[in-house]
């Protein structure tokens, strides 16, 4: 039997049996919804298990016909009754998550803007909790984007909450009008990367390349990245690929009233693990053969310029294979002693497009692994992982190699295009 609950007061919601699981499980009413929870487990991919559990809404109507969340909540802002419907799905979201018996993981909980900012409210929430022996540690936060205007006061209830131990987490970052300022106002401890992300990488070649510096970028600023809504196995193996701490989606676990099967996750992950060192074998057998002929000609280059040819002499054999783009020279500050050597027409032609970066003499590629790479270790050829050459704005690999030119230690470089379609 469900508990009545008298509207705008707390609430206390009613024990019920669920049938399909044989746990304890709340349930309240609200107006002529019966609603419930049931919770998303979210992995990490280096743990191999689920480290925390997203509350869930779920509502019924009079007939039993399942009612979508956002049409509850979006009913509950035309009624003037948002928050209160806000915190009745925080105090059964709680009230089912002691029952999970889940003795480390984190609680995950949406929490609308100034939802926990009225102090009866947020007494009402702390109370729950220590009622429930619940540490505020063991609370994500997750907190949804707001418009502009109100971001500023959105960030100082995220203050307060940390104050109080809580986490905090962005969630939906990529949709919407979300931007990396949000981050620096915010500063959550997590950010929930939107599903639309994911599906633009699985489907697009550009968007899954930018998404691995994507996750990177927030890993240095100090947050700890999950992506969300994770369906197929390929998309679990690009979050992967990313480098994300965190996954959630029905590839890994499907919401429901229970704990996470862990066998079977953990099984799934060790399959993407795998995969993954299959694969990047595979890569990096087939970038070893890909340069073997640019490494040959490159380590000629280098033998015939340390005997006093030219550069303009020296590198005519590496800029003859295919996808080899130009030949450089640094000395040991990393200035360019003369201009880029090209061989093929069509490369100038391309190079044109970018006449104000097209002479490098004089310039100084400091910043670049692959002087870096020369000097610290003269006694062998460095190929650079792909880059965005400045040259064209094209992919591109860098060959370095430190050389002595009578008294001078110089660095010969060889820049190869690496397009994808070049394999």
């Amino acid at each position: 039997m469900v508990m009545p609950v008298r509207e705008h007061a707390a609430a206390r919601p009613s024990l019920q049996s669920d049938v399909a699981s044989g746990l304890p499980r709340y349930a309240l009413r609200h107006r002529d919804l019966t609603l419930t929870s049931v919770f998303q487990p979210i992995f990490s991919l280096s743990h191999l298990r689920a480290v925390g559990y997203e509350g869930l809404l779920r509502a019924h109507d009079t007939f039993d016909r399942p009612v979508p969340p956002l049409d509850v909540f979006g009913d509950a802002a035309r009624q003037g009754e948002l928050h209160y419907v806000d915190r009745l799905a925080q105090s059964l979201h709680l009230e089912n998550f002691k029952t999970l018996q889940a003795e480390r993981e984190w609680l995950f909980l949406n929490v609308h803007a100034g939802a926990l900012a009225d102090s009866y409210h947020a007494a009402a929430f702390r109370a729950h909790i220590d009622r429930l022996d619940l540490s505020s540690r063991r609370i994500v936060l997750e907190l949804q984007a707001v418009r502009a205007e109100d971001f500023d006061k959105l960030a100082e209830e995220a203050r307060r909450f940390r104050e109080q131990g809580f986490l905090v987490a962005l969630d939906d970052f990529g949709a919407g009008d979300s931007n990396l300022e949000r981050i620096w106002q915010l500063d959550p401890d997590i950010v929930k990367v939107d599903r639309m992300m994911l599906s633009q990488a699985a489907h697009r070649t550009q968007a899954a390349a930018i998404l691995p510096g994507f996750v990177s970028m927030l890993h240095e600023a100090g947050k700890l990245v999950l992506v969300e809504g994770v369906e197929t196995e390929h998309e679990a193996q690009l979050a992967f690929s990313c480098d994300a701490d965190f996954v959630q989606g029905f590839y890994f676990g499907r919401p429901g009233p229970a704990a996470a099967d862990s066998v079977y996750a953990s099984e799934r992950i060790a399959a993407l693990v795998e995969r993954h060192r299959a694969q990047s074998e595979a890569r990096e057998r087939q970038r070893t053969g890909r340069l073997a002929p640019y490494l040959h000609a490159f380590a000629r280059a280098g033998e015939r310029l340390a005997q006093g040819e030219a550069l303009e002499e020296v590198c005519w054999n590496f800029l003859a294979l295919d996808h080899a783009a130009r030949c450089f020279l640094l000395d040991e500050q990393a200035r360019q002693t003369g201009r880029n050597v090209v061989l093929r027409a069509d490369r100038a032609g391309h190079e044109a497009r970018f006449l104000p970066v097209a002479d490098a003499q004089g310039a100084n590629w400091m910043r670049r692994p692959y002087f870096h790479a020369a000097v610290d270790a003269p006694d062998r050829i460095h190929a650079t992982k792909p880059y965005l050459s400045i040259n064209e704005a094209l992919p591109c690999v860098t060959l370095s190699m430190a050389v002595r030119v009578g008294e001078r230690l110089c660095v010969l470089c060889g820049d190869i295009d690496w397009r994808d379609e070049d394999g």
